[in-house]
């Protein structure tokens, strides 16, 4: 597929299957950016899609932040038998990326009351606030995988796609509340589709025997990856919070 002029596929943006549409990341920044921010290796063994300059962002203004994700791109080792493995409530895939992460990566959930005040519009001394009042609990339950400072990270590997809309929800509510600067998600790049998962032949059970099961039955169009993710990026789900998506390829894999 030859790129375009932004260094994107040239392909239509968008498609209908039964799960949706999907992008090609139409709105993303221009390829140069990931380029100045990512060797090529990198860029070899991963996709990325910077919006809202979130590339520049976590480069120039967060170097501790990058250097931890650049350590935990460059040692991540997902394995074909971690593929083939069942999922779960933490899948093995999950559980690595767990382990590439320094301890003052937290999962974080966020919490917020809003204190409102109806000023007079003329306000002086004889005008004073009209009303006052609090909303309590007008953010919560707004959970982040990783959170280091202003940074925030979340990992989508095999879940229902409609799993990013909460992702990028919990993004721009950390976003607007001044907790978050960028956010970044690792996701299934657009390489890992159905004639690769083909290749890997028969799901493992638990114990590590071969199962019935294909493997390519377990990554459905309406599973997370890169094209439902790029879509909802284009179409602004992640108000203004600036998001850098990293999609995991065959080439990351052992």
């Amino acid at each position: 597929m030859a790129p375009d002029l932004w260094g994107h596929p040239s392909d239509d943006d968008e498609e209908d299957d039964d799960a949706g549409p999907i992008s090609q990341g139409k709105n993303a920044d221009h390829a140069l950016i990931i380029e100045r921010n990512f060797d090529a290796d990198l860029r070899r063994r991963f996709e990325f899609f910077s919006y809202r300059n979130a590339a520049e962002i976590l480069a120039r203004s967060f170097p501790e932040q990058f250097a931890d994700l650049i350590r935990a791109l460059q040692t991540m080792a997902v394995t074909r038998e971690m593929i083939r493995m069942p999922g779960g409530s933490k899948g093995p895939i999950a559980k690595h990326v767990d382990t590439l992460f320094p301890e003052d990566w937290v999962e974080t959930r966020i919490a917020a009351d809003l204190h409102v005040r109806l000023l007079h519009a003329k306000r002086t001394t004889q005008n004073p606030v009209l009303r006052e009042y609090s909303r309590e609990g007008y953010l919560d339950g707004h959970r982040i995988d990783f959170v280091k400072g202003r940074v925030a990270l979340d990992l989508e590997w095999n879940s229902k796609d409609q799993t990013y809309d909460r992702d990028l929800y919990a993004f721009s509510a950390f976003y607007d509340a001044g907790a978050i600067d960028v956010g970044v998600i690792i996701t299934r790049g657009f390489r890992m589709d159905t004639a690769y998962f083909r290749s890997l032949g028969k799901v493992l059970r638990k114990d590590g025997s071969e199962g019935g099961e294909e493997v390519y039955r377990k990554f459905g169009a309406s599973t997370t990856w890169m094209g439902k993710l790029l879509y909802r990026l284009d179409a602004g789900r992640n108000g203004g919070c600036p998001v850098l998506a990293i999609g995991i390829t065959p080439d990351s894999v052992t």
